[in-house]
């Protein structure tokens, strides 16, 4: 059998957002790029029957199930891909790897740092024995984000100095709207911080190379009480229909830190969904000694880049358009200047770790990679309630090599 005839059989725990956005991209990755496995959609699992039935049939899944313990322990299963809220990454996660499973398991990797160190020590034990884990940090694979890390690697911008990170949401600026489960710690482990502001936390360490080492931070919930919802999916929810049962916020509903980097870079991070106008705005930019680069998201086939190397009548800004055929991920699509989407990071997610999967190899971010991304969520919450700077602590030596 050629290593093309390898099948890796896929079954997805959760069926909402993320569940939607993986299922597209389990779908497409094999129609597109030329990998040594190929990936069949086995087993959906929700724990409403009727809607994880639904979502099967609509998504593309074989089967569906209502019990994960069913779909971890298959025989028919090979890869265990985690869509759920934060309170259930580590149970399954670590059945998953006990049972043999490779791990996709989506960001923030827990809800706590302990959490987290089991899952990254199940990880580690699981990978002795040939079985691979990786966390779902997706921004890393839009083709822009990929060069910006390339051009920091290059030395294209020198002595990196200042990381300057936003991502400002505005989806709960209604004070009406319900409390669904990304508002109530026990499920998401934090708001705004967890959700939105560990991407920023990945993408700006990952571009750089460089590691947070200590912050300074404040958080705010500016609603701390909710209608209960009647129903929600995803990002959109209905409360129930008096609207007169409320319910307590318990996470942030914005954070701010400043930080500083282990190779001396000097950085700056706020995570809201309380901008009011702002959908979906995550931007970064990196200043360093010979030039400068920034990504916006809601512009993510573009990078702009100032290179202080060129003669002082020449310099300023340039667009550059990341569509050619040699830029990261793009010689699967379409020809320049046809721009790709938010849906393809998912895509290139899925392309890597089907890849590291298939020739034994290590996907990244590891689970090891994402405990550190929690360890500096940690540290931003402690920093916060004491009002204080705070270093993050480190990983343990033997999970982080």
């Amino acid at each position: 059998m050629s290593t093309h005839d390898r099948l890796l059989r896929v079954g997805m725990v959760g069926y909402a957002f993320m569940g939607a956005a993986h299922s597209q991209a389990w779908r497409t990755v094999n129609r597109v790029y030329d990998l040594p496995a190929r990936v069949r959609m086995s087993l959906i699992c929700g724990r409403d029957e009727p809607k994880v039935a639904a979502a099967a049939d609509r998504l593309g899944w074989d089967g569906h199930t209502t019990d994960w313990r069913r779909l971890v322990e298959s025989d028919g299963i090979d890869v265990v891909d985690i869509c759920t809220p934060g309170d259930s990454h580590c149970e399954i996660a670590i059945a998953a790897l006990a049972a043999g499973k490779h791990v996709l398991c989506e960001k923030p990797l827990a809800n706590t740092v302990e959490e987290a160190r089991q899952m990254t020590a199940a990880a580690a034990q699981a990978r002795s024995a040939g079985v691979r884990a990786m966390c779902g940090f997706n921004y890393r694979r839009v083709p822009a984000v990929t060069m910006m890390r390339q051009f920091v690697a290059d030395g294209r911008l020198g002595e990196i100095r200042h990381v300057r990170a936003v991502y400002l949401q505005d989806w709960i600026v209604d004070p009406q709207f319900p409390l669904v489960w990304r508002l109530q710690k026990d499920r998401a482990g934090s708001g705004a911080l967890g959700d939105i502001g560990a991407h920023i936390i990945d993408l700006t360490q990952y571009v750089t190379g460089q590691r947070i080492t200590g912050v300074s931070a404040a958080t705010e919930t500016f609603v701390k009480e909710r209608p209960l919802p009647a129903g929600s999916s995803g990002l959109a929810a209905q409360a129930d229909g008096n609207g007169q049962a409320m319910g307590q916020v318990t996470v942030d509903d914005a954070a701010v830190f400043v930080a500083r980097l282990d190779g001396g870079a000097l950085a700056t991070y706020e995570a809201s969904r309380f901008a009011t106008g702002r959908k979906n705005a995550l931007r970064v930019e990196i200043n360093g000694s010979l030039g400068t680069v920034v990504f916006d998201l809601e512009r993510l086939n573009e990078l702009e880049f100032y290179d202080a190397t060129r003669p002082a009548a020449e310099q300023g800004f340039t667009r550059i358009l990341v569509t050619e055929g040699e830029h990261p991920y793009m010689s699967a699509w379409w020809p320049p200047g046809h721009i790709i989407g938010y849906e393809h990071s998912f895509t290139h997610q899925m392309r890597d770790f089907v890849e590291a999967v298939a020739t034994g190899t290590d996907p990244t971010p590891s689970f090891a990679d994402a405990l550190q991304v929690q360890l500096v969520l940690d540290a931003v919450t402690r920093s916060a309630e004491l009002a204080a700077w705070t270093e993050v602590e480190p990983a343990l030596a033997e999970l982080a090599a």
